[in-house]
């Protein structure tokens, strides 16, 4: 792998090395499924991609002597629900919303995990409470929210009615990765974070499968550079790399510092979108922005149970 997760000292350079990879990859993972789906149907986009990056993960923890057989039927399982939760209800999702929404705005959409995370803790039984300033961010947060929609919704009966349905449906493909988040924090599996995340990718992709047959959606596909590229770029980008550099950096630094990603990518994939697709925000969109990441940056400071356990069973929320 890129960045071993065993290293006993862990350089300046690597360390900065991997943070670089986590903002900027996963930050354009946005633009990539963009630039797919408009060569791509969405489910085969999704199929292909997970159908690549889940046994390949799976045999890079084979060839590095790791354990892949979960304890039991029951954690095997675990691992499906949360894979198609968070894969197919939290990714899929954006891949087929990207179809009429910005890769910003779509991104800036998941970039409210933190805020339905933060109430699903708090309304669940012995959940992690929150201070006041996290109140506060959830707050801002879903304020964030309502102004980045404005638009589409001002617009909504004149303009385009797919872009608020899309992200409505980005929005509840956000909460379904919430409530995988939290049960993947809940369980034990047996498996390292690598060989977690293959089989989780590998039931996503078998489901997306499904998915594209059902709705024949190998229909209009274009394969070429673009498609190919997009895929390519998804699976060793995206999934491979990224993800061996996010368990690095878990291993090596301050988890708080690790969960800048959740409010850096989102900034990245706009500036992506405006150079790239030539995409733009308007003034209130800006300020919907910025109140999304100021909630997300009191939300992840603030709750009050310490962050000790740093198992990882399951993608973090920006892997889209």
């Amino acid at each position: 792998m890129p960045f071993s997760r065993f290293s006993s000292s862990a350089p300046k350079s690597r360390i900065l090395i991997a943070f670089a990879c986590v903002y900027l990859f996963w930050g354009s993972t946005y633009l990539a499924m963009r630039i797919g789906v408009e060569v791509l149907p969405p489910f085969l986009l999704a199929a292909v991609r997970y159908c690549i990056s889940g046994p390949l993960l799976l045999l890079i923890c084979l060839a590095q002597g790791e354990r892949i057989r979960p304890y039991g039927s029951r954690e095997f399982w675990t691992l499906g629900l949360i894979g198609v939760l968070m894969l197919c209800g939290g990714n899929t999702t954006v891949i087929w919303a990207e179809q009429w929404l910005p890769t910003g705005l779509a991104a800036l959409l998941v970039a409210s995990i933190p805020l339905y995370a933060a109430l699903i803790e708090v309304v669940r039984p012995h959940g992690d409470g929150l201070r006041a300033r996290g109140w506060v961010g959830i707050l801002v947060g879903f304020g964030g929210i309502v102004l980045l929609l404005w638009p589409k919704l001002r617009l909504g009966i004149t303009g385009d009615a797919r872009q608020i349905v899309a992200a409505v449906v980005v929005l509840a493909g956000t909460l379904c990765w919430t409530i995988a988040s939290v049960i993947q924090r809940r369980v034990k599996i047996g498996v390292s974070g690598f060989a977690a995340a293959g089989w989780q990718m590998c039931f996503a992709g078998f489901v997306n499968t499904l998915l594209m047959v059902g709705s024949r959606g190998w229909h209009g596909a274009r394969w070429g550079v673009q498609a190919w590229g997009s895929i390519a770029w998804l699976v060793v980008c995206g999934s491979l790399i990224t993800y061996s550099a996010y368990i690095y950096l878990l291993d090596n630094v301050a988890v708080s510092k690790v969960a800048t990603y959740a409010y850096v990518n989102p900034v990245i994939a706009v500036m992506l979108g405006a150079v790239a697709l030539h995409e733009r925000l308007v003034g209130v969109e800006w300020l919907g922005m910025a109140a999304i990441l100021v909630a997300v940056f009191l939300i992840t400071r603030s709750n009050r149970a310490p962050e000790v356990d740093r198992e990882i069973t399951a993608l973090p929320a920006d892997q889209a």
